[in-house]
């Protein structure tokens, strides 16, 4: 018989409203299975178990009481711990911050609530957000789902080994520079980065490069483009825009569309110069080229929309970022030699070199987005490596050469936190040889705003190899 984890996130909102399951029983469920499995796999920071059970009487009386219901309404969440929860420890992954109380909700948190969810807690992310993996000093590192002696990525992995261990139906994670991404192909999930601009990132988060936005992590697209629909909308005050879609329609509509024949740009070199690319991941990608093709669409060869003459440029926008978070100066000693590396440097960086950056990003931005004008979508790895083994970022010596081993890892993702493109990870693929088993996911890249063509196409790659029934032993 099928347990309440196996239900995907929309089906269990369907059967809330149907009065077959109570908000209650999905709480109590999940948060079981975190005291279950989350010593293994260090999914979450913080759970608010108390808080959850609360907020779950109270929708079980508004389904009770024949009350109009929000979309998700009684379905559990978590909340990413970079991202601020009036009222509950947001530690942003670092000891220097391990008792902060954030006095306000980001607006996604809020917007969340408001579509009905019910948090069971603040998922794992590392120091800042900063590295591509999850190793912070307050709470466990966590680990893929699918290995336990790997990592479940970054910088929104706990996120993800909630949801692939179904501790979670689906999660709220960020990206940056692939934060969504990375985790997402780790654990055979599907992840969505949206367009700069389709969700708001107020009222207080720093980031003025636009690198960042806050996006779905789920098991099915109907699943995430349900999550988007909750996430997006502009606020006042925001510093960018995305169109989003018309009046009326909404992102979960279109996974029920063909998304008609589409021209598909593929291509295999990693933006970072001198990174190999692991024969399994080429397979991936490979493979992920003759699925499309089966299915009607036009692959042909691509080039990357940007080059690795404008890594550089990144790198000084990403050390500016790690200086954006206000520390006393007596805690820096309790900061990882990673975040200290990345601190140094941003704080070396002037305010000219700094828009220098800012402004070579920004051209290499509009280059890439006219170059890829003659495709609808992009095809390319996720990762340049199956999942890393724990420890695997430190071989070669913490702060700099950490920095280096992320760059060769996660040679594709950031291109598009600079052009604002909206992009996805699709779990087709699994290991097979030395290291069976192993999820690696395929990203395809959309234009400016257009999600619901890569919803509509993932869900046609879904349907055509379907992977949610595919778990982990623990499932």
């Amino acid at each position: 018989m099928a347990q309440l984890h196996d239900l995907a996130a929309t089906e269990q909102a369907a059967a809330v409203r149907q009065r077959e399951v109570s908000p209650v029983e999905l709480v109590d469920h999940y948060l079981d299975r975190i005291g279950a499995l989350d010593a293994d796999l260090g999914a979450f920071i913080t759970v608010t178990a108390e808080a959850a059970r609360g907020q779950a009487k109270e929708a079980e009386r508004a389904v009770r009481a024949g009350a109009e219901l929000p979309p998700l309404h009684g379905v559990p969440i978590a909340i990413k711990d970079l991202n601020l929860t009036a009222g509950v420890r947001t530690t942003m992954g670092s000891a220097a911050f391990a008792d902060f109380v954030p006095p306000v909700d980001d607006y996604v948190v809020a917007k969340l609530r408001a579509a009905g969810t019910i948090s069971l807690g603040k998922t794992n992310t590392p120091e800042m957000g900063l590295p591509c993996y999850t190793e912070p000093k307050v709470a466990p590192p966590a680990r893929c789902a699918w290995d336990l002696g790997r990592y479940a990525g970054g910088s929104s992995g706990g996120a993800a080994a909630a949801v692939a261990g179904g501790l979670l139906p689906f999660a709220q994670g960020s990206d940056g520079g692939g934060s969504i991404r990375i985790p997402a192909s780790i654990n055979g999930l599907f992840g969505v980065k949206p367009s700069r601009g389709l969700v708001s990132p107020g009222p207080v988060r720093a980031d003025v490069s636009g690198l960042s936005t806050d996006g779905p992590i789920a098991r099915t697209v109907r699943d995430a483009a349900a999550l988007l629909d909750a996430m997006a909308g502009v606020m006042p005050g925001d510093l960018f825009t995305a169109p989003g879609l018309p009046a009326g329609e909404r992102y979960v509509d279109h996974v029920d569309r063909e998304p008609g024949r589409l021209r598909i740009g593929r291509y295999l070199a990693p933006v970072v110069a001198d990174v190999e690319v692991h024969p399994e991941v080429r397979a991936a990608w490979e493979d992920a080229s003759e699925l499309l093709a089966s299915l009607g669409h036009e692959v042909v060869d691509a080039v990357p929309p940007v080059g690795p003459e404008h890594v550089p440029a990144f790198e000084v926008i990403w050390a500016v970022a790690a200086c954006g978070y206000p520390i006393d100066p007596a805690l820096e000693g309790e900061l990882l030699p990673l975040t200290r590396y990345l601190r140094a440097r941003g704080g070396a960086v002037s305010g000219a070199e700094y828009l220098a950056a800012r402004a070579q990003l920004q051209l290499a931005a509009w280059a890439g987005l006219a170059a890829a004008r003659s495709y609808d979508v992009l095809l390319s790895p996720t990762l340049s490596m199956p999942p890393r083994p724990l420890g695997w970022f430190h071989e070669e010596g913490e702060g700099e050469p950490d920095f280096e081993r992320q760059k060769r890892y996660a040679a594709y993702t950031a291109v598009y936190n600079v052009t604002g493109q909206p992009a996805v990870s699709v779990p087709l693929y699994w290991t097979g040889g030395a290291e069976p088993g192993l999820p690696i996911g395929s990203m395809l890249v959309g234009r400016h705003g257009a999600e619901a063509t890569l919803l509509s196409l993932s869900a046609q790659l879904e349907a055509a190899r379907p992977w949610r029934e595919r778990h982990p032993t623990l499932w």
